[in-house]
């Protein structure tokens, strides 16, 4: 009877830092395989995974927001303010007193 091996499940951070090594090309799959104690195709694979994911990284497009947008909320905020002052002539009229 041969006895099974158990699967070895490696956690993302493990397989990213073997992924990396493999991408910076300074040794073999082999030779990384052999360091980690994993197979040199799984090191394939995860470098493999983290050439394609990393193109998503960059998807997103950053920077500067639009000049329509950083215009918008000053807009809000004086439309804001004029609603706020209307309702305060408002309390005014109907209390009967002078308000600052």
């Amino acid at each position: 009877m041969s006895q099974s091996k158990k699967r070895k499940i490696h956690s993302p951070e493990f397989k990213a830092k073997v992924g990396i090594e493999a991408l910076r090309g300074v040794k073999t799959a082999n030779e990384i395989g052999h360091e980690y104690g994993v197979h040199p195709i799984s090191v394939g694979l995860w470098k493999k995974e983290i050439q394609e994911q990393a193109k998503k990284l960059f998807e997103t497009k950053r920077g500067p927001k639009p000049a329509a947008v950083a215009h918008q909320e000053p807009d809000a905020l004086y439309s804001e303010i004029g609603r706020l002052k209307m309702e305060l002539d408002w309390l005014k009229k109907k209390s009967g007193m002078s308000l600052p």
